[in-house]
């Protein structure tokens, strides 16, 4: 169980990018190429090279799902939970799910949201299920997994360049596309009944992934992590290497939001008024949370990990009036109209039913692989 840990991720204080620090040497490169066959250019780096480890399996050891198979919801509720964790996806009326039962196993789906190529990924040691843009310069890129990682979290690579990416953050961290970002586009993680409910038309990622071993021998909602994100633990020290910030205990969830030097919400903050009203880098925004959604970090079997929440982040300007929110008689609504909303950003009742906020694109990451990337960052307190 713990091998496969060793598999899955990697962090990154973002640095200039540099033809190669002093401190790095050939037999940094040698030692991470290992005896995988790649074609990336090591002289070219963002970070020292000595920060990335291997987490244990080769070059695509832990495999990517390339051609991903979809079925609606009726048939994906036969095997899923309520509380099971999917991430929700929505582009041009489009609306996919992507299950952490099955991410767990892969780590990384190479897709296709109406017509923006996406690629979804789920570093389990660092709890981030970001979905990206893969479209860059013109060109679309697809992903695999390094077997590498930084601060525990996952390292990743395209499979044109084979340039090294580091998850948490979307940025090229070695090779030819060192310093080039994927944008990050939003991706809520929601619990599959809140899921289904508001997106009733939702298309969800089938267990028929092209690999049949890993459903036919049960791991998919199978957790191989189990306990690895029970309150007071810390993250592997082999695979970690960064420094522990005191504001927050290291496995503590939190709303990550990438504006300046970063923006963050604890959800131990957001349990009892649900709600977080701030500005950010000029945005007025709102974090919303509610339960509904387990750990697939805590059980054995992933459905039935403890009730952590589901979030989302809107831009709390609607009609150019600003609003500000609260947990309300069973609901989230806005103090200045009364209407009421829902995570998916929809009035449901109230003077603005039918409005939507606008989604801000965001993360939810363990606080210690939140900070490592942005140590400057601010963190919200009621």
């Amino acid at each position: 169980m713990w091998r496969r840990a060793a598999a899955s991720t990697a962090g990154l204080l973002l640095l200039a990018v540099q033809p190669g620090c002093a401190q790095d040497s050939q037999a940094d490169a040698r030692r991470l190429a290992g005896r995988d066959v790649w074609r990336t250019d090591f002289s070219q780096h963002a970070v020292p090279l000595r920060e990335i480890v291997s987490g244990g399996p080769p070059k695509d050891g832990i495999p990517a799902v390339d051609r991903p198979r979809f079925e609606d919801a009726a048939a994906a509720g036969d095997w899923l939970g309520s509380r099971d964790p999917v991430v929700v996806v929505e582009k041009g009326g489009v609306v996919k799910g992507y299950p952490l039962s099955i991410l767990i196993w892969h780590e990384i789906v190479n897709d296709k949201v109406g017509d923006i190529p996406v690629t979804v990924t789920f570093c389990p040691l660092c709890n981030t299920a970001l979905a990206f843009d893969r479209r860059l310069d013109g060109r679309v890129l697809d992903f695999g997994t390094t077997g590498r990682l930084r601060h525990s979290d996952l390292v990743m690579y395209d499979r044109q360049t084979e340039t090294w990416w580091q998850q948490a953050v979307g940025e090229a961290i070695v090779g030819d596309l060192t310093g080039q970002k994927l944008e990050l586009i939003s991706a809520n993680t929601l619990g599959w009944e809140t899921a289904r409910q508001l997106y009733p038309d939702i298309q969800v990622l089938s267990r028929d992934t092209g690999f049949p071993e890993y459903r036919e021998s049960g791991r998919y909602g199978r957790n191989p992590y189990a306990g690895y994100d029970r309150p007071g633990n810390k993250p592997f020290g082999r695979f970690f290497g960064g420094q522990s910030d005191p504001r927050l205990q290291a496995m503590e969830r939190v709303v990550g939001l990438d504006i300046g030097d970063g923006w963050a919400v604890a959800f131990s903050s957001l349990r009892e008024d649900r709600v977080a009203n701030t500005s950010v880098g000029g945005r007025d925004v709102a974090v919303f949370w509610a339960p509904g959604a387990a750990s697939a970090l805590d059980e054995g079997r992933i459905a039935n990990g403890r009730d952590v929440g589901q979030t989302a982040v809107f831009d709390r300007t609607v009609r150019g009036r600003k609003l500000d929110f609260s947990w309300k008689d069973g609901a989230f609504t806005d103090r200045q109209t009364g209407s009421k909303w829902n995570l998916a950003g929809f009035a449901t009742e109230g003077p603005l039913a039918g409005n939507r906020l606008s989604s801000i694109a965001h993360g939810n990451h363990f606080w210690f692989a939140w900070v490592v990337f942005r140590p400057e960052t601010k963190l919200w307190n009621p």
